[in-house]
């Protein structure tokens, strides 16, 4: 995975970004795996216990690195599934059928196992609820200090197992019971292929700020509305929130799904420094 950003800062300071300022401190760590399921047919979760884990934002990121008995040690990044302050640490990993670290964590990583992971990582590709407290301390007075406050609303849109730190944006917003307008869109090859596919019904179904749009590339449930295929600038258009409501996007998949959807969502009128967009493998 890397994580490239399509707004970027633009000036030099001595002092950190309020945001980065906000993050834990990221340092190696050792975790040892308390739970697996398998997540569809090649991927899974698994759920760690990290060792001095400071806590995470939903959307950052670790590194997840392993030791041969011969000393050869290999590091791959993976997004987080879940957010805010404790030891435990959710990740969904999908299974590359040529990867060093995937197909060992798919298929041979056992309760107990113990991982050495880097982390938390990233301060741009993250979301945090609205701060009700500084809403209410700023009043709705001269200069609209409370407005500036309020969050403005979100899309999100994941290509495959793109969706993992969108769905711990998603789980963070239902958790703080943030009122901040959630719109997902989430497109997939086929039902059997969705990631956290009973969470995410639930979350649509459990609150009317979250809204979510699924796209299935190859093939459809039983009486699905649309056609399968791929995600398309017109299809894009009707699903996301539009440029006039000046959404924050965050965009996740693989470099090709985002560099379409970015260079469409431009193209729809959204300002580049809204996107936000985080990609893994090849075109």
């Amino acid at each position: 995975m890397s994580d490239a950003s399509t707004a970027t800062a633009t000036s030099a300071t001595s002092e950190p970004a309020p945001a980065l300022a906000a993050m834990p401190r990221a340092g190696w760590h050792v975790a040892t795996v308390v739970a697996t399921r398998q997540e569809t047919a090649k991927a899974a979760r698994l759920e760690l216990d990290v060792d001095g884990w400071p806590g995470n934002a939903a959307g950052q990121h670790l590194d997840l690195r392993l030791t041969a008995p011969d000393g050869y040690t290999v590091t791959r990044s993976y997004s987080i599934a879940s957010s805010g302050p404790g030891t435990r640490v959710v990740l969904a990993v999908d299974k590359l059928p040529d990867g060093e670290v995937s197909p060992f964590l798919v298929d041979e990583v056992r309760v107990g196992d113990r991982l050495e992971v880097h982390g938390p990582l990233g301060a741009f590709f993250v979301w945090r609820p609205v701060d009700r407290g500084a809403v209410r301390a700023a009043g709705d007075g001269a200069g609209g200090a409370a407005s500036a406050l309020r969050a403005r609303p979100v899309q999100l849109i994941a290509g495959g197992s793109g969706i993992v730190p969108l769905f711990a944006m998603a789980t963070a917003h239902a958790e703080a019971r943030d009122l901040t307008p959630f719109r997902m869109l989430y497109s997939v090859r086929t039902p059997d292929d969705l990631f956290f596919a009973e969470e995410l019904m639930a979350l649509a179904a459990a609150s009317d700020v979250f809204r979510l749009d699924l796209v299935y590339t190859r093939r459809t449930p039983d009486g699905w509305p649309n056609l399968a295929g791929r995600v398309t600038r017109a299809a894009l258009a009707a699903a996301v929130l539009p440029a006039t409501e000046r959404p924050i996007v965050y965009v996740c998949g693989s470099t090709g799904f985002v560099e379409r959807v970015a260079s469409w969502l431009i193209e729809l009128g959204h300002d580049a420094r809204d996107i936000r967009t985080e990609r893994f493998g090849g075109i």
